[in-house]
C-alpha cells in the first residue's frame, strides 16, 4: 500500500468505523506514521508495507513499561490491513517539558538501568530501525558488543572498498578488554536519541521507538550525546542516582561507533567518516 492509498478506510478497519479525522506525521524515515480521532479517542499509528518490525517493538514497549519508571504510551493493536502491518498506540501530544525535566530524566533511566539480567542480550532478536538487530545472550559484555553490535554491522559494509576500516577494527577489538567496564548488564533503551522520548501532559519524559536489550548502561548515555546531547542536568541527575565509572566520556566514542554503522548502513558511507576518526583515536 502507498502513502497515496492511506485513507479513512484503512484507518476505519483497524477501528470499527469510529475515524473522524487523520493526518500524516512527518519525521519517520523508516515507518511512515499517522495521528487519527476517533469519538473518543486519539491514535498514533506505524505502518509499513516492507517488512514487519511491530511485534518486537511492542515487545520493547512492554518490557521498558515493566520497569514502572518511564512513561510509556499504551500499545492497542499490532496487525497487518492491507498487506501493511502497523502498530497503533496512544498518542502523546507532546507539550513543554517541566521546569524539573532533566533532573526527573535522569533519575528515572538511572532507575531504569538498575534493572539487571543474567546475561547480555534478550531472549529475541529485534531492530534497530530497520536492520536487524541480534541479541543472542552473551554472559561477557564484550564478547556481546563485539559479536553482536559491532561484527553484525561491519558484516554490512562494502568489503572491497573498506579494507582499513575492517583492520582498525581488529585492532580496537583487542584493546576493548583495556578500555570498557566490566559492568553487569543493565535494562537499556537501545536507540537513546533526542528524537526518542516525548514529554506528557505533566512535562515529563515519555520513551518511545525502543531496541531493548540488556547492554553496558553507558552504551544509552553514550549515544544521547551522539545527536545534540542532552541537558547538563541530565547527566548529572543521573550520576548522582547510579554513578558511571570513572572517565566514562572517554568511552563515549567506542559505545557510538554502533549506532553509527547503523546509520552508515542506513542511510550512507559518510557516515564511516565519524567511524574512521574514531577508529584512529583508540588505534
Amino acid at each position: 500500500m502507498t502513502n497515496n492509498e492511506i485513507g479513512l478506510d484503512f484507518f476505519n478497519k483497524i477501528i470499527n468505523n469510529d475515524v473522524i479525522y487523520f493526518s500524516k506525521i512527518s519525521g519517520g524515515c523508516i515507518n511512515d506514521c499517522y495521528r487519527f480521532d476517533s469519538s473518543q479517542k486519539k491514535y498514533f499509528i506505524k505502518i509499513n508495507s516492507s517488512f514487519n518490525p511491530f511485534n518486537e517493538e511492542k515487545k520493547g514497549l512492554k518490557l521498558l513499561e515493566s520497569t514502572n519508571t518511564f512513561t510509556i504510551p499504551k500499545v492497542y493493536k499490532v496487525g497487518v490491513e492491507k498487506k501493511t502491518a502497523f502498530l497503533l498506540m496512544e498518542f502523546i501530544d507532546s507539550i513543554i517539558p517541566s521546569d524539573d525535566f532533566w533532573i526527573s530524566f535522569g533519575y528515572k533511566l538511572a532507575k531504569m538501568h538498575s534493572n539487571s539480567n543474567k546475561y547480555f542480550g534478550l531472549d529475541h532478536n529485534n531492530y534497530i530501525g530497520s536492520l536487524y538487530q541480534e541479541n543472542t545472550l552473551h554472559v561477557d559484555g564484550i564478547d556481546f558488543f563485539i559479536n553482536c553490535r559491532l561484527l553484525s554491522q561491519i558484516r554490512l559494509i562494502n568489503k572491497s572498498s573498506n579494507n582499513q576500516l575492517f583492520k582498525r577494527f581488529d585492532k580496537l577489538f583487542s584493546k576493548l578488554n583495556e578500555i570498557l567496564p566490566n559492568e553487569k548488564p543493565a535494562l537499556i533503551h537501545g536507540d537513546f536519541w533526542n528524537g526518542n522520548f516525548l514529554v506528557d501532559n505533566f512535562g515529563a519524559p515519555v520513551l518511545v521507538d525502543p531496541a531493548v536489550y540488556y547492554g553496558c548502561r553507558e552504551i544509552d548515555i553514550a549515544m544521547s550525546k551522539l545527536f545534540g546531547g542532552f541537558s547538563n542536568q541530565f547527566y548529572e541527575s543521573y550520576n548522582e542516582k547510579f554513578p558511571l565509572e570513572k572517565d566514562w566520556q572517554s568511552r563515549v566514542d567506542i559505545w557510538n561507533l554502533y549506532p553509527l554503522l547503523v546509520h552508515a548502513n542506513l542511510f550512507g558511507d559518510s557516515y564511516l567518516n565519524q567511524v574512521n576518526s574514531i577508529l584512529k583515536k583508540f588505534n
